[in-house]
């Protein structure tokens, strides 16, 4: 290995610890090393794993990426699993959940909320592009199953309307 491969493994493990000692959901640096050399790390942790991506420039050595601690979760035994709930909205891509139009504002929903079909629930953000994610019926949202924030995965249950 390298030096600046060697240091760089370092600062990621450094980010990790970061992330993990501070119950940080997402941690996103670049470190510029010069000209067309840089080094962009951005470290996430979703329930119950985390995910840590690396996108190096052309000319930077990449670095090898280490993996956070899982974040702790705790279920009860006998927590029917909401992925099989037919009532479950799902998420129809990979991308960043929030409840909320923008930072601050009110939820789009909340649980108790009547909602008609077509009505948003929440978005979506996936390349930078905001998706709205529409109530595929009317009912009452009995249960919301991310946080503001949180990464989603496709097909990953976001909330259950009954």
């Amino acid at each position: 290995m390298t030096k600046q491969n060697d240091a760089d493994v370092a600062f990621i493990q450094a980010l990790a610890e970061l992330l993990t000692a501070n119950d940080l959901t997402e941690l996103e640096v670049m470190r510029e090393y010069g000209d067309n050399d840089s080094l962009n790390v951005r470290v996430s942790r979703a329930a119950p794993q985390a995910i840590v991506q690396t996108v190096a420039a052309p000319a930077a050595v990449a670095a090898a990426p280490v993996a956070a601690a899982p974040a702790a979760v705790s279920v009860a035994a006998n927590a029917p699993d909401p992925s099989e709930d037919p009532n479950a909205v799902a998420s129809p891509m990979v991308g960043t959940a929030y409840l909320s139009p923008e930072p601050g504002a009110a939820a789009f929903v909340k649980i108790g909320d009547q909602v008609s079909e077509g009505q948003t629930l929440l978005i979506v953000e996936a390349m930078k592009t905001m998706n709205h994610i529409p109530a595929p019926k009317s009912g009452t949202v009995k249960r919301i199953l991310v946080d503001d924030g949180q990464p989603v995965e496709f097909g990953a249950p976001l909330m259950i309307i009954e």
